[in-house]
């Protein structure tokens, strides 16, 4: 477990503080970030001193000169300070930077033994493996290592491969004492796609859900978390593109059998609409990798990276807008019906599905319906 193997040793170097005078943490990965933002609170600030430890900095509004005058400053207040610096992506700009880079450096030649920088370069992104790294993400972080690896701390906050988070997941649960199962862990990682802050953060649900019973089965994942009740729903619409009436139709009655079944029908007709307007704007801007797809869709938008390749390729089963224009608006009438108390929710959504898999009928214009032969 290589991420994890640093993130310990980082740890390790914080608890006996044999640390150097300024880190750089690359990457985006917000779980590490976030663990080694914890283990510093622990081992170098005292929480009753934490307003006058603790400072957090921004190079896009402050001054790299202000930074290092605070950090080389002793405080009267507090026997440890620590700055966090964010916009690391400042000191790379246009022009020259040179200056700057010079300047942290001297700062690190001679620096105050009671202050730790911490420059968050979070605008990389490291995946899992490091071979699949964009180019533009590999050149940044290699600068990066060229002008401070010398004389600061480089430690990647990469992606976790999914085995590792399987691991992970397992260990956290039996030092909680709480026993998971083998496809629950898995299903847990593969419907977040990875994303260990979300695993995390899932996990702690789950083992507050299970309480007593100690033990949390792919039932309480698929009930609980809602990118596992997501994966289901993109089953169905992948039959749907794919236009398979007899698939869509068996993968309903599977979403209908478990959990909420029809009481969920609502949220069922959300999640369906939602992602017909997500493959419209993919067929609209052409989108084609996952790169195009993160600048496509926005912020509240996106979709769970577990799916971000099959809704690409659903989008593009379509020819045109028009249909998938349709699909919405047969997806906002099934929702209209749902609303208005039906004998059936169930038929409402097997009708839904049944009209989203049959090809649109020709609409013939009402003066041409005039002259045709009755």
């Amino acid at each position: 477990m290589r991420a994890f193997a640093q993130a310990d040793r980082f740890v390790s170097e914080l608890a006996s503080r044999k640390l150097r005078p300024a880190y750089v943490f690359v990457g985006d990965e917000a779980f590490f970030r976030k663990r080694f933002r914890d283990a510093i609170l622990e081992h170098l600030v005292p929480a009753d001193l934490r307003d006058f430890s603790l400072f957090e900095f921004d190079l896009a509004e402050n001054e790299l000169a202000e930074i290092l005058d605070r950090a080389r400053t002793p405080s009267l207040m507090a026997p440890f300070q620590v700055f966090f610096v964010r916009g690391v992506k400042n000191l790379f700009g246009r022009g020259s930077n040179q200056e700057k880079l010079a300047a942290i450096e001297q700062y690190c030649q001679n620096p105050n033994p009671d202050a730790l920088l911490i420059f968050v370069a979070d605008h990389i992104s490291i995946p899992a493996d490091a071979r699949r790294m964009d180019m533009q993400d590999k050149d940044r972080y290699q600068r990066i290592r060229e002008a401070m690896g010398q004389y600061c701390g480089i430690i990647e906050l990469a992606r976790v491969e999914e085995g590792e988070a399987v691991r992970w997941v397992s260990d956290c649960c039996t030092a909680r004492n709480v026993k998971i199962d083998a496809d629950g862990a898995r299903e847990l990682v593969d419907a977040l796609g990875g994303d260990m802050m979300m695993i995390s953060n899932e996990l702690e649900k789950l083992m507050l859900y299970v309480g007593a019973k100690n033990r949390i089965t792919l039932g309480d994942v698929e009930t609980m978390v809602l990118a596992a009740k997501q994966r289901s729903l993109y089953e169905l619409t992948d039959a749907i593109s794919s236009k398979d009436r007899v698939r869509s139709l068996e993968v309903l009655d599977a979403i209908l059998a478990n959990g909420d079944g029809e009481e969920a029908a609502i949220g069922h007709i959300y999640m369906l609409a939602k992602t017909f307007r997500q493959m419209l704007i993919i067929l609209e801007r052409n989108v084609r990798d996952q790169r195009m797809l993160w600048a496509a869709l926005w912020q509240g938008f996106r979709v769970p990276p577990f799916a971000a390749d099959d809704i690409i390729k659903q989008a593009r089963r379509y020819r045109s807008r028009r249909e998938l224009t349709r699909a919405i608006r047969l997806v906002a009438r099934a929702d209209l019906a749902l609303r208005s108390n039906p004998v059936s929710k169930r038929m409402v959504l097997e009708r839904l599905v049944m009209e989203l898999t049959s090809e649109p009928k020709l609409e013939v214009p009402g003066w041409m319906q005039e002259q045709l032969p009755v």
